[in-house]
């Protein structure tokens, strides 16, 4: 049995900068929510800190559709 270390730290490089990103993804998304209702309790407008927030969300889902994707596919 031989093992391609080169292809086997590929694999592991990807996969650990495809998680890191996700995490920081999803991160940012619940920053965006709190930051929303702080803004809210100032009294200004929430809606910029909702947006992105959603759209980090967003984001992290149709990166888990992808990989569910390639996974099937």
């Amino acid at each position: 049995m031989k093992i391609d270390w080169a292809a086997l730290g590929s694999v592991f490089g990807v996969s650990l900068v495809a998680t890191v990103a996700l995490v920081g993804l999803f991160t940012l998304g619940i920053v965006g929510l709190s930051k929303q209702e702080e803004a809210a309790a100032q009294g200004g407008s929430a809606a910029l800190a909702r947006t992105a927030a959603y759209a980090c969300f967003a984001l992290c889902a149709a990166a888990v559709a992808y990989g569910i994707y390639l996974i099937v596919v």
